[in-house]
């Protein structure tokens, strides 16, 4: 690494924003499991007139750099609407948040962390909470366990050294986050087909797939069950009808009928499980970007009959307030489980599924995820420090 004085200063224009975006793929130009981005995703991410996660937010992004070049990133952020939610859940009143955390050494990685604090007490903010970028719905938490396999869609990759780095600065864990890895070509275990059986049987339940020719419908139902099923979980912060529609549109051209289901008891929807490819098994392969040539190849891929897939990963499940604690809950949600299932190995060719992020303190997903044989394979960290 040269030598000199380290600079952190606000990212401002479009060549700046550009040297932010670009940073990680010369970071972790020769990890094997690091999975390229695409670029003009994360510009998008980062610029408020695309992003409509910047109508009730705010951030700041920084570039650290020695000898004129580029040695670090982080963004200082604040979300208006978290100040609304309860401190009892991690948020309220003065928290402040950061993320996109990348740097080339410890000293590098301080001095971005003090430039985000300095933002952040400036805005009156009394704690920091991240990584977060931007959003919990986004990349939330440090991956500090399963650095030996890529990471599927939507989910973060780091150095392993940032532990240690936030660590030193002062910042404690204040949740994890896990994901389960199982492999679902083998069947369920006994038990669970037991109770999956006996839902069967009940004239109360039903197991629909959504409907993509109503897809603006049907993704307002699913983000409405999440907003409720969610809602007293730490870290929440509820959808906006903007941010539905702007996750509609990005999801829209890998949602597949057979893997998104939503329950019904006695006709309401009271639970969903979405599940998408594992579009990373793609991505690896397009160094960042879908020009010339790669965005003919993702769309062929996407749309010539099922995309064939090792893994699925589940983003998102809910099972609405009323139910949660209750058998009938756990019910749904191995029933929507086994029936996305046999569609993924049957029509896609999946033999491995990626559960998650589920929260440490929620038991019952926990409970879930290792009642249908999953195995936590990655655990993200995200940490907390008062200001």
């Amino acid at each position: 690494m040269q030598a000199g004085e380290v600079r952190v200063t606000p990212v401002s224009g479009k060549k700046a924003l550009a040297e932010f975006v670009d940073l990680p793929f010369r970071l972790y130009a020769h990890d094997p499991n690091w999975v390229p981005p695409l670029k003009d995703e994360v510009h998008g991410l980062l610029t408020p007139s695309k992003n409509p996660w910047f109508e009730h937010a705010e951030a700041q992004l920084f570039l650290a750099r020695r000898a004129g070049q580029v040695v670090g990133r982080i963004s200082a952020h604040i979300d208006h609407l978290a100040f609304k939610q309860p401190i009892e859940q991690g948020m309220g009143p003065g928290t402040g948040f950061w993320g996109f955390y990348e740097a080339e050494s410890a000293e590098i990685g301080n001095a971005l962390l003090v430039e985000a604090e300095k933002w952040l007490r400036a805005k009156g903010m009394t704690k920091m909470i991240g990584p977060v970028s931007f959003a919990m719905w986004d990349e939330p938490g440090l991956l500090i366990e399963g650095h030996d396999h890529p990471p599927t869609v939507m989910m973060g990759f780091n150095s392993m050294a940032y532990q240690e780095w936030i660590e030193a600065a002062g910042h404690q864990k204040v949740e994890d986050l896990f994901t389960f890895a199982l492999a679902i070509d083998q069947g369920l275990p006994e038990l669970t087909n037991r109770i999956v059986a006996m839902g069967e049987k009940s004239g109360k339940i039903q197991i629909r797939r959504v409907n993509k020719s109503k897809f603006d419908e049907e993704a307002a139902l699913i983000l409405s069950i999440l907003n409720d099923a969610w809602s007293d979980n730490w870290g929440f912060v509820p959808f906006t009808p903007a941010e539905v529609a702007y996750a509609g549109k990005k999801l829209k051209p890998i949602v597949f009928e057979d893997l998104i289901r939503i329950a019904e008891i006695d006709g309401e929807p009271v639970a969903f499980m979405m599940t998408i490819p594992d579009l990373n098994e793609q991505l690896v392969k397009y160094g960042g970007s879908l020009w010339p040539f790669n965005w003919a190849k993702l769309l062929w891929w996407l749309n010539v009959g099922k995309p064939q897939v090792t893994t699925m990963r589940v983003p998102l499940m809910g099972v609405v307030k009323k139910l949660q604690g209750t058998r009938t809950a756990s019910q749904l949600a191995f029933m929507l489980i086994e029936y996305i299932r046999r569609d993924a190995v049957t029509k896609f060719g999946a033999t491995r599924g990626d559960f998650g992020w589920v929260l440490s303190s929620n038991g019952p997903m926990v409970s879930v995820g290792e009642a249908v044989g999953g195995k936590v394979n990655k655990v993200y960290r995200i940490y907390e420090k008062a200001l």
